[in-house]
């Protein structure tokens, strides 16, 4: 027999939740503090996260034959790092899932759950009675905010406007680097319309009684709907002319002298006063959710025109991502400001009193110095309001939505060469916008996800479990790209970007931190052999000659690129293709993009720069014949060289830790790079990324120091991931390279060009 409240006799939850209760509570047995908050049950926990990551240690290689020793050591070593949960749930559920949490937990160090909002009241005895914590309530406003400001500094794709007219419903915006000030306009049962000036300073600047509880209310009493959810099916069913008077029914047309539209409505429930005859459900409820949302839209324009402020954010129960309400609220914000302000919304508006709970209780651990990453691999993304998509979803019985953030090792801040920060946006397409390249590359990571499960799996040869890991891995992905299918706009704006850091959050997410660690160990030895020759060739070419074949290994270089099929399957197919064979791959000029001319002129008739900032792209070929020649030569110009690489792996991409060992052995063997390492004009910094794009928003705090200390003037981004899928209309303040061979044809038709088509963009600032 089950026990009560649906737990079976293994501690299972009830069998209508839709997913296995291992993967809604996870890492439960290392949770550490928590808060539970809202009318709808949001859970939030802090826990330790044990995984896999792959390190690289130079070889002491005294009185070893270098010939056939590997470059470095790799080993897959266990690292602990923390872990933001939040989940948000059904009521009905709180009684199993509390029983749950009750069996698994094992680690806690807390004796004191803090809550916010309806749970603080509703749960506070059975909460205290089933986990032995004692409950500690938190101001809702004070949380409500802690937890905005996380999320719009942690989640670059966390604020859209909604717009339900068009092939996208929602329309993300960038984040801008200043947050402050802005409105918050909370609709609860009430509203409350905060001002927020800065991470602990707001004030509540008023407000109104004609809220969501207004809509439900009197909603239950027009329709004897009782629950809220229904009754905004109800609306968005419902035709509210049919029960409004409009301009137009006053006026017979609309009312020119004030530039009123006919279609206006000019008193809500008007008809009901003439009408000899009965008003659908369906229409009451959405005359009734036109009625209050107006009212909001315009007290919510007047405050903001009052308080100078153009930002509005809305949240609370009333929203909870219906399409009907943030339709209407759209609608009138921008009929009152005159177009002038913009009705935002928040993906996890839903979790922000939990998420500022959290915060309150974990204020000793100091979250809010570190910078935080969404985890695409354990959160369950936005969802479609469209009833046509997933109509049961409107139902949300049975449905657990979550949210992980990963605490990144260093802060991550702006590059302060943008030219302007609030404008910036990484990516180049937006496939969430265009349909054609979203099925383009959705195909393509699919089709390519059989290949990274089996490279996956052999990167282990000596783990058992290995080839089950990484089938777990592929049907994970797989399940992700299905979604994306149908809800492009899950995790914020859809890129390729977001596609790839999304299959290395599945990777790591199964213990593969480094699928291609041999093949970069192995590449970068090999190429390192070849570094003297090269740059012996290199040295006996006249200037202007030399200058060229500089930028030519620079490209040839960056055909290696294990992360693009055209490549790895020549590389697979053909093991001796090396930096001659690229050369010959590369389209002849001129270029499909070529400002190399202008380049060279720079070259000839220009100071020296006094500090260029490199992002560096592939391991082996690319960064050992390509990239440090290139250095060197800006070195003995006398130019100071900040070498930028990741700080975690990402496809074949070099990294940090890789790149200072195969520094330490070209400095052995050239002079140029020697004196410079020694002198500091070579600097090696990561970038506080993980991915093979690259996102100038969000680098290493470290990075960004020595940029402004070092009065860096020239930014060169290399490959096709840094430089075409994102960076390529990025506008900076100083001079900058943007090179990259294009390895896939699909994308190459798109620019009017071939396969290995070479895009060589100089571009200068305006003054």
């Amino acid at each position: 027999m089950a026990e009560r409240g649906g737990r079976g006799a293994h501690g299972r939850l009830d069998k209508s939740i839709t997913l296995p209760p291992h993967e809604i509570f996870r890492n439960l047995e290392n949770a550490k503090r928590f808060a539970i908050g809202g009318s709808l049950t949001k859970l939030a926990y802090y826990s330790t996260v044990q995984h896999k990551v792959a390190r690289v240690r130079s070889f002491d290689h005294s009185g070893k034959d270098l010939e056939h020793e590997p470059l470095y050591e790799i080993s897959v070593q266990e690292e602990i790092t923390a872990r933001l949960h939040f989940i948000k749930f059904e009521n009905t559920y709180i009684e199993t899932c509390l029983d749950f949490i009750k069996d698994h937990l094992v680690n806690t160090e807390t004796k004191v759950i803090k809550a916010t909002g309806g749970g603080a009241y509703k749960f506070k005895d059975l909460i205290e009675k089933k986990l032995g914590l004692k409950v500690d309530k938190e101001d809702v406003m004070t949380c409500l905010i802690k937890g905005c400001n996380f999320v719009l500094k942690n989640i670059p794709h966390e604020v859209f406007a909604y717009q339900k007219d068009s092939d996208t419903e929602f329309r993300f915006q960038t984040n801008h680097p200043n947050i402050f000030p802005y409105l918050l306009v909370n609709i609860g049962s009430g509203v409350s319309i905060v001002k927020v000036e800065t991470e602990d300073q707001f004030e509540w600047i008023g407000g109104s009684s004609i809220g969501g509880g207004t809509f439900w209310g009197l909603g239950a009493l027009l329709t004897k709907t009782k629950k809220f959810d229904e009754l905004l099916q109800l609306a968005s069913k419902g035709q509210h002319t049919n029960v409004d008077m409009l301009v137009k029914d006053v006026y017979g047309g609309a009312y020119q002298t004030l530039g009123l539209s006919g279609n206006l409505i000019a008193s809500s429930f008007g008809k009901s006063t003439t009408a000899d005859k009965e008003f659908s459900k369906e229409d009451m409820a959405k005359s009734l959710l036109h009625m209050i949302s107006n009212d909001i839209g315009q007290l919510a324009c007047l405050y903001a025109k009052l308080h100078n402020l153009d930002k509005i954010y809305f949240g609370g129960f009333f929203i909870r991502g219906h399409p009907v309400t943030m339709r209407t609220i759209t609608y009138s914000i921008n009929f009152f400001s005159k177009g002038e302000v913009q009705a935002l919304f928040l993906r996890h508006e839903g979790y922000l009193g939990a998420i500022g709970a959290f915060l309150k209780g974990a204020e000793q651990d100091n979250p809010n110095q570190y910078s935080w990453g969404e985890n695409y691999a354990g959160s369950s993304g936005l969802m479609s309001t469209s009833p046509d998509v997933f109509p049961m979803q409107r139902c949300r019985s049975g449905t657990f939505d979550m949210l992980e953030m990963d605490r990144l090792e260093r802060p991550l801040v702006n590059l302060p060469l943008l030219k302007d920060p609030s404008t910036y946006i990484p990516d180049t397409v937006d496939l969430t916008d265009d349909a054609m390249a979203r099925k383009y590359w959705l195909t393509c990571f699919e089709e390519a996800l059989d290949g990274v499960a089996k490279r996956a799996a052999a990167s282990q040869p000596d783990s058992v479990d290995a080839p089950e890991r990484a089938e777990k891995f592929r049907q994970k992905y797989w399940n992700k790209l299905q979604t994306l299918r149908q809800q492009p706009f899950a995790y914020g704006t859809l890129t390729v970007r977001s596609l790839l850091d999304t299959r290395e959050h599945c990777l790591n997410e199964f213990n593969f931190p480094d699928p291609y660690s041999k093949v970069k160990q192995k590449e970068n030895g090999i190429a390192l052999k070849c570094f003297q020759s090269v740059i012996e060739s290199l040295d006996s070419l006249g200037w202007e000659e030399r200058q060229f074949a500089l930028v030519k290994g620079l490209l040839a270089g960056n055909v290696f690129d294990w992360g693009a099929k055209a490549v790895s399957d020549v590389l697979e197919s053909e093991p001796q293709f090396g930096f001659e064979e690229a050369k010959s791959k590369l389209q002849e000029r001129p270029w499909l993009e070529d400002s190399y001319s202008q380049w060279l002129k720079r070259l000839k008739e220009g100071p020296p720069h006094k500090c260029a900032l490199i992002f560096a792209d592939n391991s082996g070929i690319d960064i050992i014949l390509g990239v440090f020649p290139f250095v060197r030569e800006l070195l003995s110009r006398g130019t100071e060289v900040i070498l930028a690489c990741n700080s975690g792996p990402a496809l074949n991409d070099v990294t940090y830790s890789e790149s200072l060992i195969v520094t330490e052995r070209i400095a052995a063997m050239d002079p140029v790079i020697q004196s410079a390492l020694r002198e500091e004009k070579l600097m090696l910094v990561q970038t506080g990324s993980s991915s093979p794009c690259l996102d100038l928003s969000r680098l290493d705090k470290g990075l960004a120091v020595l940029v402004r200390e070092r009065e860096t003037d020239l930014v060169i981004i290399e490959g096709m991931g840094r430089a075409i899928h994102t960076n390529y209309y990025a506008a900076l303040k100083c001079e900058s390279l943007k090179l990259a061979v294009i390895k896939n044809s699909w994308l190459a038709d798109r620019l009017g060009g071939k396969i290995f088509s070479v895009i060589f963009k100089y571009e200068v600032p305006c003054k």
